[in-house]
This record gives structure tokens, C-alpha cells and sequence, in this order.
């Protein structure tokens, strides 16, 4: 049983075949996004791209880079280490319009039920 799981994904030891587990376990992680993604589109009745989208983004991509490291192969580091910082850009652009958007929301001192002018 072993030597056929082995055979099938050309690992050589359970070390290897823990690091594909967790390389699968990763592209599973990022393809969710897309799932994700096209159920919001779906409900919104157009195309539209969740926050929970960049979340996985950034998770599957993490994941994906560590598996990418160990494999020591370049051209999947390059990709996944250029994806993570577009993750980590968009994510942070939408905390800051958050924070705008609560400052806007927020009375200023003596108006009552007024947003910042």
C-alpha cells in the first residue's frame, strides 16, 4: 500500500508525502477563492469580489509559497511571492476605505446624526 501511494505521487518517504498533503491541502485552500468569489457574484447578481476572496487569497498563496520553498522551485516562488504581495495590497486598501468609511459614519463633535462634512 505504501509503495503504490509512493509510486503515485513519485515521492520517496513519508516526510515527502506529508509535504504533498499539505501542497494539495494549499491549492485546495486557494482554489476555494474562486468558488467563493462566483457564489457572491451569483447572489449579487453581478460580478463581484468578496473580502473573503482576498483572505484565501493570501492563505492559499502563503501556503502554496512554503510548499513552493521546499520544493526549491523557483518559478513557483517567483509566482507565489508576487500574488501574496497583490493579496496583501488589495487587503490592506480595503481596511483602509474601512476605516474611512467609519470615519464617515461617525457624528462629529456637536452635530447630531451627521457624518464627518
Amino acid at each position: 500500500m505504501k509503495e503504490t501511494i509512493f509510486a503515485l505521487l513519485s515521492i520517496d518517504t513519508w516526510t515527502e508525502f506529508w509535504w504533498v498533503v499539505w501542497g494539495l491541502s494549499a491549492q485546495a485552500l486557494f482554489a476555494a477563492r474562486f468558488i467563493v468569489q462566483w457564489i457572491a457574484s451569483e447572489r449579487a447578481g453581478k460580478s463581484y469580489v468578496p473580502v473573503a476572496f482576498w483572505y484565501l487569497s493570501m492563505c492559499g498563496g502563503l501556503t502554496l509559497l512554503s510548499y513552493a520553498i521546499y520544493r526549491q522551485d523557483i518559478v513557483f516562488i517567483l509566482g507565489q511571492s508576487i500574488g501574496v504581495f497583490v493579496y496583501a495590497r488589495n487587503l490592506a486598501l480595503i481596511r483602509k476605505e474601512g476605516r474611512i468609511r467609519a470615519l464617515d459614519e461617525t457624528p462629529a463633535p456637536g452635530a447630531q446624526g451627521q457624518g464627518r462634512p
